[in-house]
């Protein structure tokens, strides 16, 4: 039987699996009618949103898992973000990972000019009159637990909304949050 791949839009307050002890938490499943031994290519947390694979292939999840593949992230920020630290995102900040420090790669990061216009999330971010925000890009080919937000924090920005836009040459375009999309594969190379 062939291989069945997926695209998603993540929304916020969804865990990126299907099966969870806790009766009360949104899963995957609660979004579609996925077919048995579909499982989520990579993570993002439930705060999280974006850009999600799924795959009936275990080796196409260790295909798009790899370093080979970048993942971009747009990250909304508190705080005006200042050149220097845009500079430190990347050169690749220390970070907290299993209670060891660890030295994250260099990556793509880079100022948003505007807001990406996200629908509004389901849970309020803040009020303005919290003070402003910015919103930031940045590209890894690495990925921690949580580890956007831990490089954000460590140069003095914490991230307030993290939304994943981009796996190699899959973008999350106009698909509407909660939207499944079944593609025939993944076109993870942009040639």
């Amino acid at each position: 039987m062939p291989h069945r791949h997926f695209i998603l839009h993540k929304p916020y307050g969804y865990l990126s699996q299907f099966v969870c002890e806790h009766r009360k938490k949104k899963l995957l499943g609660h979004l579609a009618d996925f077919p048995e031994g579909t499982m989520a290519i990579g993570r993002l947390d439930e705060a999280s949103e974006g850009l999600l694979l799924l795959t009936t292939d275990g080796k196409m999840s260790e295909q798009v898992r790899s370093r080979q593949v970048e993942k971009e992230y747009y990250a909304q920020l508190d705080g005006l973000i200042t050149p220097e630290a845009l500079e430190r995102l990347r050169q690749g900040p220390a970070i907290g990972v299993g209670g060891n420090s660890y030295q994250t790669l260099p990556c793509a990061a880079f100022r948003l000019d505007k807001d990406p216009g996200f629908a509004p999330r389901s849970r309020k971010i803040r009020d303005e009159r919290h003070g402003p925000t910015s919103w930031v890009s940045i590209t890894l080919t690495e990925g921690k637990f949580r580890q956007v937000r831990k490089m954000t924090a460590a140069v003095g920005f914490p991230t307030l909304r993290l939304v994943r836009v981009r796996i190699g040459a899959i973008t999350l375009d106009n698909l509407p949050v909660g939207a499944v999309q079944e593609v025939a594969y993944f076109a993870l190379d942009p040639s």
